[in-house]
């Protein structure tokens, strides 16, 4: 009895659950027949988007709301139009991947000047040419599979040692090349000779006095550097290692270790011949740096009265030993280079000579290459115990990809601040730390204040498709169509304009850095003191002259005037909206001066417009020009690494604090 009406439970039981799945089956059904229409809707505006700057008209406002990604360009091979008039003003909410900015290539077919300023037009017409072809071929379908195999090529196993010899090592430009980077236990053996010393060759360190002799010279450089970091560009040197034997200011031979990022030199670690104090911190138990014998030390730490007296009344006695400087003229050496857990260890013939702590931004997988370079022969080089994989490179770019990094929507309106940075086509590193950092800042999540990458086009085909799928992706690159040119970089300056003042309408236009770390508030407070004044604001330069020398020389025929007008240095600048519209104005126009160096060009367009209408130029040293200072608005030169350091700090101690090196 008791189990038929066990049975007839269960029975009811599994009624009720069918009964249950039925119910939720329909509302499925039912969901489903709501949701399919809208998808197809969504999905049939995504196939007719096009990437290209042209104006875009959504059904409404809401259609935009509804999508959460940009939409993907299509193929068409029509990349901008070259010539007529200007385009209207944009709606707010439209999504661009690549800059409206308008060029017309014809504009300087006639013109026969020759001086600096037109040869710089016919430089950036020639650019937008070239990114024209390179955008049509970025366009082709059969680029995805064309990236697989250096897909794999990039995530390929890696030697866990390397060994060359000095002929190998000088045909491969003095240059180790390390795939995967160093790893904990990491160690790198030099063997070598440094050359006899020389008379000095650089005229402006070998000026002498009447009588004096002439300053010998001998020295050479150990660099680890980020050779994969900033394609193109000078590479961080994570560790600089230099041993001076003969020349050095002080007069005696000494070792100097450094770290440049960016040519951002650090405090520089200067082993002079004296141990360091017993209270100076140590690197895995190592002193900074070792003793060695000096001519002008009496040869111990104690005299040797008190030695003789100590022995005499029984006490033991320290043996010390006295060694001379690490590296000789003509003598052969044998160096170590460890990875430890705090720093880097050098030892010399078998003994400690120098350990550098780890910096902030700088870290052992990046370093890429070992560069010897000199007064020095090398005999050999041995690596080993080195990582078989790197972690970041491009597996970086997939594993990065996660929605919380992506950038909100346009606003429907106008915006209080853009933020336009420059940036270049393989930092990819450094745009994901802008991502992860200062971006970050509600008043951006929020859309309140927008911030937008501007890139040129690369001249490497792999280096463009990334781009592209990156900017597809996060929804934070714009895209300006010209083949980038260091001389060129002022065009992405009007293209930051031209976005601010027609795609999301901004009061005020910023410009900074891929490597500036952004304060967003104090930045915004600033240009509302002003309120609605012409405003030019940033770290400024008065009476400023070329440098008619040098690596970063300008000539009589790119600035034949004297001095440079005000300007604000390139990292971090604002401007007011009226300045931004006029500077687009002219340069479809034809109007508009261009001069390599683009903050300076930034200040000669406000000073042109100045003429005409009163601008309130605002000096604040808070916009730093080189690294960080307390209280700062912008911080240059920031390593990725440094960027989520000083977000971390802002964000848990609720003041801006700098991660400078140690």
């Amino acid at each position: 009895m008791k189990l038929a009406k066990f049975d007839s439970l269960v029975s009811l039981s599994r009624l009720r659950l069918v009964q249950f799945l039925m119910g939720v089956l329909f509302l499925y059904l039912l969901f489903i027949s709501f949701e399919i229409p809208l998808v197809f809707k969504t999905a049939s505006a995504g196939f007719y988007t096009d990437a290209l700057p042209r104006p875009l008209f959504l059904e409404s406002e809401e259609d935009f709301t509804d999508k959460s990604a940009p939409a993907h360009p299509t193929d068409d091979p029509e990349l901008v139009r070259l010539a007529g008039s200007r385009t209207p003003p944009r709606r707010m909410w439209e999504y661009k991947e690549v800059s409206g900015l308008l060029f017309n290539e014809s504009s300087f077919d006639s013109n026969d000047s020759k001086d600096e300023f037109s040869v710089l037009h016919k430089t950036a017409r020639h650019a937008f040419v070239v990114g024209k072809k390179l955008w049509v071929d970025l366009q082709s379908p059969q680029n995805k599979s064309d990236s697989e195999p250096e897909r794999q090529n990039q995530t390929g196993s890696c030697p866990e040692s390397i060994s060359l010899s000095g002929s190998e090592f000088v045909n491969r430009s003095r240059v180790l090349v390390i795939p995967c980077g160093l790893t904990l236990g990491s160690h790198i053996t030099v063997v070598g000779m440094p050359h006899w010393a020389h008379a000095e060759y650089d005229p402006k360190i070998a000026i002498l006095k009447e009588g004096d002799e002439s300053v010998m010279v001998t020295q050479f450089m150990m660099e680890l550097q980020g050779l994969k970091t900033v394609e193109g560009e000078d590479p961080p040197r994570i560790l600089h290692f230099n041993p001076r034997l003969k020349g050095d200011w002080s007069g005696k031979p000494v070792i100097e270790q450094n770290t440049c990022y960016r040519m951002q030199w650090g405090t520089a670690l200067r082993c002079e011949g004296w141990k360091s104090r017993a209270d100076e911190e140590t690197v895995d138990g190592q002193v900074k740096c070792e003793k060695w014998i000096r001519d002008d030390d009496n040869g111990s730490e104690e005299s040797k009265a008190t030695w003789w007296l100590k022995r005499l009344i029984g006490r033991k006695n320290k043996v010390a030993l006295d060694w001379p400087y690490p590296f000789a003229e003509g003598r052969l050496f044998v160096l170590t280079l460890s990875a430890g857990l705090e720093g880097y260890h050098v030892n010399v013939d078998g003994r400690h000579v120098t350990s550098f702590p780890y910096r902030t931004g700088f870290v052992l997988e990046d370093a890429t290459g070992l560069s010897l370079k000199g007064d020095l022969d090398v005999h050999s080089v041995f690596a080993a115990a080195l990582p078989t994989s790197h972690p970041s490179f491009a597996p970086q770019k997939y594993l990065e990809r996660l929605s919380k990094w992506k950038a909100p929507p346009l606003p429907e309106g106008n915006v209080e601040l853009f933020i336009g940075i420059l940036s270049a086509g393989n930092h990819f590193a450094e745009r994901m730390a802008v991502r992860k950092s200062w971006v970050q800042h509600k008043l951006i999540k929020s859309s309140k204040v927008v911030a937008r990458f501007f890139v040129a086009l690369n001249g490497r085909k792999d280096i463009n498709v990334e781009l592209k799928k990156e900017a597809e992706y996060f929804g934070d690159i714009v895209i300006v169509p010209y083949m980038d040119n260091y001389d060129l970089v002022v065009l992405k300056t009007v293209a930051i304009c031209e976005y601010g003042i027609r795609t999301v309408a901004a009061k005020y236009i910023m410009k900074c850095d891929d490597d500036t770390f952004v304060r967003v508030d104090p930045v915004i407070k600033e240009a509302k003191k002003l309120g609605d004044r012409s405003l030019y604001i940033g770290n400024m330069n008065y009476y400023h002259k070329p440098l008619r020398n040098g690596k970063w020389a300008v000539t009589y025929e790119e600035w034949p005037e004297e001095e440079y007008p005000p300007y604000a240095n390139g990292p971090g600048y604002i401007v007011s909206s009226d300045i931004a519209q006029f500077i687009v104005d002219e340069f479809e126009n034809h109007k508009l001066r261009l001069f390599k160096m683009e903050d300076v060009s930034m200040g000669m367009w406000v000073e042109k417009f100045n003429s005409s209408k009163a601008v309130e130029y605002q000096h604040s040293l808070k916009f730093c020009q080189f690294g960080c200072i307390e209280d700062y608005y912008t911080a240059h030169y920031q390593s990725p690494r440094q960027m989520l350091c000083m977000w971390d700090k802002l964000q848990k101690q609720g003041k801006p604090q700098c991660c400078n090196m140690r």
